[in-house]
């Protein structure tokens, strides 16, 4: 979702990359949130100053730290640059919730506005049958007796009862993120599936991905250390420009090498496509779940464990791109370029992926280094790479891929998941449940639409696919 604070986000982003490659981080750094909240300046929160100290804390998150990180509140962003560009060890905690941002959100569910008419009628009493509801100039909802039924609403012939949901609470599909005693967000990780939904839905900008920007170019511009981008297929929907392009966007940013990863995308549908025989069509298993979806897989895990035995114990693309990348030269840095946070936990476990860095951290440092994808010139594609790799970004770009590499092709009932809703979820417990479906070959994505609806992507999901759809038309 797009919005100020994502803005702001990027903004932020990009000025750090700015900084970062002219070698003028540490020198003014703690200059940005001056710049950028003047005197005089419209401000967003109660003050001049608190909009300067969320400012600081989310370019803390950039740096790499968690806001619970910080042990001195005097601590400069100085300090923390000079701390990141030292860091030897990080976590698997990859959000943060920035506290100075959080708590304008309101708990209660349902809200009376100064619509209501006091009516004679009352529909609002009667349709809710806790008694929560009492009218006296207007009606009032009494929350510790609400159960948010929303009956209420329904009631309301004026409309004068809205509902009014914690956006990060609404949009996680797991309840890991609730309030404490003073109104600010706490994620639970032991139930955090990492699709970063949270993220995007926060209009206050107050929950952050830590990146590695600032290893990444420190890197770059040493020059001792071989660097390769492993770009992530969904990229060739983010700009208006061919993936030619694009990727030759890549390699100006810095990087020695770009491998695309529809190449590892290639690997895993044939190696899901040889499971797919060795256990459904011939082993006998009524179906099989894709699992390059490490946010699916981790749900999957924790909020559905009758399907672990369904899901597909290949690797995903990520993986077996920079396990090529290794092989081919062990002393090589891989960095994955991916859209998602949960590409990022991913990358952090798995022992050939030095580094991950977003779309949204990729176009930062477009930004700053003043490269725009259309003008760059058009690097050769690998002719190894079978092009149903590159649709693996688009809701039913996995299991057309896979479909290709299986033998008997009329044994293969495919399905598609796309994302996570209520209803796709009643129809995998539904499944897991009863372990058989009409359909023996499961594509699941966490995301609406599949990869190309990423929480750091760039471009609008439905764009995204008609290129992505066009290029397959293209190397037609």
């Amino acid at each position: 979702m797009f919005h100020q604070a994502t803005e702001i986000r990027r903004d932020l982003l990009k000025r750090v990359c700015e900084l970062c490659f002219e070698e003028r981080l540490i020198e003014e750094i703690d200059r940005i949130p001056l710049e950028m909240r003047p005197k005089g300046a419209a401000i967003t929160r109660c003050c001049i100053h608190k909009d300067r100290a969320v400012i600081k804390y989310r370019l803390m998150t950039i740096l790499g730290f968690n806001v619970a990180d910080e042990t001195d509140e005097l601590t400069t962003l100085a300090e923390y640059a000079r701390m990141s560009y030292n860091r030897k060890e990080f976590t698997d905690v990859m959000l943060t919730v920035v506290d100075e941002a959080c708590s304008s959100c309101v708990k209660h569910n349902y809200t009376v506005t100064n619509l209501c008419r006091a009516c004679v009628g009352r529909p609002c009493t009667y349709a809710c049958n806790k008694n929560a509801i009492r009218v006296t100039n207007k009606a009032e909802i009494d929350q510790s007796q609400c159960v948010n039924c929303g009956r209420c609403l329904s009631a309301c012939p004026f409309n004068a009862i809205v509902y009014t949901p914690v956006p990060c609470e609404e949009a996680c599909p797991v309840g890991a993120i609730t309030k404490d005693r003073f109104g600010v967000e706490h994620i639970d990780w032991d139930k955090c599936v990492f699709c970063g939904l949270c993220k995007e839905a926060c209009p206050y900008g107050a929950i952050m991905e830590k990146t590695y920007l600032l290893q990444i170019i420190r890197d770059i511009k040493d020059g001792n250390k071989k660097m390769a981008a492993m770009v992530a297929p969904a990229i060739a929907g983010q700009y208006q420009a061919p993936l030619s392009r694009i990727l030759d966007a890549v390699k100006k940013s810095g990087f020695d090498l770009v491998a695309e990863v529809a190449s590892g995308a290639n690997t895993t549908s044939r190696n899901e496509a040889l499971e797919w025989e060795e256990r459904v069509a011939e082993g006998g298993e009524p179906f099989m779940t894709t699992s390059c979806c490490p946010s699916y897989t981790r749900w999957a895990g924790k909020q559905l464990p009758a399907m672990a035995p369904y899901i597909s114990h290949t690797r995903t693309p990520a993986s077996y791109t920079a396990e090529a990348l290794k092989e081919q030269d062990p002393s090589i840095t891989t960095i994955f370029i991916g859209p998602c946070l949960a590409k990022r936990v991913e990358g952090f476990k798995d022992p050939n992926i030095d580094y991950v860095m977003t779309f949204e951290e990729l176009d930062a440092m477009f930004g700053a280094l003043g490269i725009v994808p259309g003008d760059c010139d058009n690097m050769e594609f690998d002719p190894s790479i079978e092009k149903s790799g590159r649709q693996y970004a688009r809701s039913g770009g996995v299991s057309s891929s896979v479909a290709q590499y299986v033998k008997d092709k009329e044994a293969l009932k495919p399905y598609v998941v796309s994302g996570l809703s209520k209803e796709n979820v009643r129809f995998l417990k539904g499944i897991a449940a009863a372990g058989k479906s009409e359909s023996n070959m499961i594509e699941v994505m966490m995301c609406e639409g599949g990869c190309v609806n990423g929480c750091s992507t760039i471009t609008n999901h439905k764009s995204a696919t008609r290129q992505i759809l066009a290029l397959d038309k293209a190397e037609n």
